[in-house]
This record gives structure tokens, sequence and C-alpha cells, in this order.
């Protein structure tokens, strides 16, 4: 006759949820850290694949240790990357500049590749302090469909010439797609049809990336406590 206690069934899965469970946090835990790690120590050694080649034997740690020495390309790559940045800011490093963007832009087709990424780099580097003000929601892609969008700044110039017939400020944004938000839309909305969200870009980004499981919490009656009172007239 058996004689196990009725409730060894219940214990033996509560046990087992709790085991899935550890082991889901800890995969939570180990997971971004490990995939940080790898990314990190690949990129070094993406870079010293293309720096180390490029230095003389007699320059390198290498060739006086007995084991390679991770990162001395990269380190070499900012020290040069700075370098240049110096001999570029005085009157000279201009000179050499401008002489050889003039040969770039007399050679067919590279000098449409520099000016393109030139732009992107200007844009993207001048402008460092200048960031995503906002994340916001409008109708996309029909009406009654709503997705996040990054507000950059209110429209202007030759777009809100043309687009803004009647004075109503239009917004510039960003449409993200799941779960790469660095390739995605870049729209022009009018600013009535934008709902602005009180969540962070970061929290944003992290539920367009993490396809809406990671959703950052809300409670109206804390944001009316911390949103600014109205100066009494």
């Amino acid at each position: 006759m058996d004689e196990r206690p009725e409730n060894e069934g219940p214990r033996r899965i509560g046990v087992m949820t709790r085991l899935r469970n550890y082991f889901l946090t800890g995969l939570v835990i180990a997971a971004p850290v490990s995939i940080t790690i790898y990314l990190t120590w690949s990129f070094v050694r993406w870079v010293d694949g293309w720096i180390k080649p490029l230095i003389p034997a007699g320059y390198t740690p290498d060739t006086y240790l007995p084991f390679s020495v991770p990162g001395f390309g990269l380190v070499v790559a900012l020290v040069g990357i700075t370098l240049l940045g110096f001999l570029t800011a005085n009157l000279v490093g201009r000179t050499l500049v401008a002489y050889g963007e003039m040969m770039l832009d007399r050679t067919p087709l590279v000098r449409n590749v520099y000016r393109a990424l030139k732009q992107i780099f200007e844009t993207v580097l001048s402008n460092r302090g200048r960031s995503f003000q906002k994340a916001g929601l409008i109708e996309f892609p029909h009406a009654g469909s709503w997705s996040i969008v990054f507000i950059a700044t209110e429209t202007t110039g030759e777009i809100k010439h043309r687009l803004s017939q009647d004075g109503e400020p239009w917004l510039t944004v960003f449409l993200p797609p799941t779960p790469a938000p660095t390739a995605g839309f870049l729209m022009f909305v009018p600013k009535s049809r934008v709902i602005e969200l009180d969540m962070t870009v970061e929290e944003a980004a992290r539920m367009v990336i993490s396809a809406g499981l990671v959703s950052p919490e809300y409670d109206p009656a804390l944001r009316a406590l911390a949103a600014p009172k109205p100066a009494a007239r």
C-alpha cells in the first residue's frame, strides 16, 4: 500500500517552481553581463586586428612579451584620433585637411561616399549635447493603432514652411522598430497628433527593444504630485 503523504505532489511542484524561478533570475542577471563582456571583447579584438598590423613590430609589446596584449591596438587608435584632432585644430592641419577634401571632391563616386559619411558624423558629433527630448505616441501604421516615437525637435525651415499651412507647429520624430531601434523612420507630424509621454526616452527605448515586455511603472497620482504647480497670479 502506498503510504506517501497526499501533499507530496504539490510540495514537489512547489520545489520545481522555485528552482525554475531561481534559474530565470540567474539568467536575467548573467545574460546581460555575459553578452556585454562578449561584445566588448569582440570589439577590442576587431580593432586590434585592424590596427596592430599597421604598427612596426619593434613598437608592439607582443614582440617583447610571451603573450599578446589585448587592447593595445584600441589604445593606439584612440591616441591617433586624438592627435589627428589636435593637428587639425591649427592652421597647418586645417590646410592639409582642406587639401585632402579637395582631392576627394575631384574623385568620382568617392566624393559622394565621403560627403555622406562626413555629414553623418558632423551631425552626430557636433550635436552631442542634443538628443531626443521626449517619448511620445502617434497613430501608426493606421488609425486606432499607436506606436512609440522619440521626439527630436520642433520642425523648422523649409519643411515647416511646406507643411504648416495654418501655422500649427509640427514635430520631428523618430519611429524606432522592434527590436533594433537604431533603424527606423524619420517623420514629421503635427504636434496636435502627438501624445507626449511621461516616461523617459530610455524607458521608452527599453520598451521598444523588449517588444513591450519591459514596461515602466506609472502612477498618475505620483505624477500629478511631481508635476510643477502653476504660479499663483
